[in-house]
């Protein structure tokens, strides 16, 4: 503050301070803001750079390039359990143990079925007993009928006996081969021949007709089950080059072929399962080893994408921010299609353009700006990284 600016001030307060009543409260607000003015220095102009993101075009005829790893898994897999109720009392097979159709893999106590077997034998013993008595009767009334010493009822009476000893021996016959069966089921056999993948019950364990208690997953066709995100799954469903690799030999790389797509999402990973047929040249693919699914699939054309986030909309034509040495220029676009969350560019800009890809709506034309981070990165390939299952 000038030094003649002060001593005036200082003048005008001690007269002020001698003089209250003659000097008043205005004059001295405008003395002081008049002081203050002049020590005050003109504000600096400040150039205005809006930070913004951006992305280097790049045109590219790949459309989806996606890969997603997942566990081998044999196609059909089977919970065997008993047929009938009962306490185990033998395991013959342990997990990972290699079984052939018809070996046993776990026993029943036997001893109530055994019992209801013979209980089902003595009964077709005591019908047919009551059958050959009947068809003894029926045959000595017959003789007595051609000499006319018995009447017709009597003789139709004892025919009626026979037939319904016979009905009950055809009963008591199919009870006991049911109980038969029932005895036979105490042993928990394998129908195919494969591998043992699980093993859900031990000795001692009482169990419910129906109940796995062991998994055997069959030789033969195996297939890689992995997890599609729901933004995902109506793209590669339609992609027909699909390559499976096994994490293990990452070099050899066979076909596969999608087989089945789960209509609903898994509640625990909101994915959808998908099953992917691998053939059998790859002898070496174990049951519950890493895999990679990768699908792949390319365009007629070469394009160009950009996020939705790169176009700004006015009076309904599209456009977008191209930074042409730190300053931006709007250009019109025209939108050929989308390709999930991206959208292909069919005229406007060209390949190794900068393009804002953010804050786009605060910008206008000739606009100074700043490209956040060192690098720009180029616009995204449609890849996607997926997660075991």
């Amino acid at each position: 503050m000038p030094s003649t600016v002060q001593s005036k001030l200082k003048e005008y307060t001690v007269v002020a301070f001698k003089k209250q009543r003659q000097i008043s409260p205005l004059i001295l607000s405008m003395l002081a803001a008049a002081v203050l003015a002049g020590c005050s220095k003109p504000a600096e102009k400040t150039e205005d750079i809006r930070p913004v993101r951006a992305i280097v075009l790049a045109s590219s005829d790949v459309d989806v390039n996606a890969e997603f790893s997942g566990e081998v898994r044999a196609r059909v897999e089977s919970r065997l359990g008993f047929r009938v109720g009962g306490k185990i009392v033998a395991r013959k097979v342990d997990v990972g143990t290699l079984v052939k159709h018809g070996q046993v893999l776990m026993q029943l106590d036997p001893q109530d079925l055994q019992l209801s077997q013979a209980q089902a034998l003595a009964g077709l013993r005591a019908a047919e007993t009551n059958r050959d008595l009947a068809k003894a009767e029926l045959k000595r009334y017959q003789e007595l009928r051609s000499k006319n010493f018995v009447s017709q009822a009597v003789l139709d009476a004892k025919d009626s006996t026979y037939k319904a000893a016979q009905a009950n021996v055809d009963a008591a016959q199919a009870a006991y081969r049911g109980q038969s069966n029932q005895a036979g089921y105490a042993s928990l056999v394998s129908d195919v021949d494969g591998v043992v993948t699980a093993v859900d019950a031990e000795v001692g364990q009482v169990v419910q007709p129906g109940t796995p208690v062991v998994r055997v997953a069959r030789q033969g066709e195996k297939e890689i089950v992995i997890g599609l995100p729901e933004d995902k799954v109506e793209t590669l469903r339609r992609v027909p080059d699909v390559q499976v690799r096994l994490w293990a030999d990452p070099k050899n790389t066979v076909a596969g072929k999608i087989r089945e797509i789960s209509p609903v999402a898994d509640p625990s990973t909101r994915t959808y399962t998908v099953k992917v047929s691998i053939p059998d040249s790859l002898a070496e693919a174990k049951l519950g080893m890493t895999a990679v699914v990768q699908f792949a699939s390319k365009t007629a054309t070469p394009q160009i994408k950009v996020p939705l986030t790169a176009l700004y909309y006015e009076k309904s034509a599209s456009s977008v921010w191209v930074v042409d040495g730190g300053v931006v220029k709007l250009v019109p676009v025209t939108i050929a299609g989308a390709a999930g969350n991206d959208i292909v560019l069919g005229s406007g800009v060209k390949a190794g353009q900068t393009v804002v890809t953010a804050g786009v709506n605060l910008l206008k034309p000739g606009q100074k700006v700043k490209i956040l981070g060192n690098d720009l990165p180029a616009a995204p390939v449609p890849a996607v990284a997926g997660t075991a299952k």
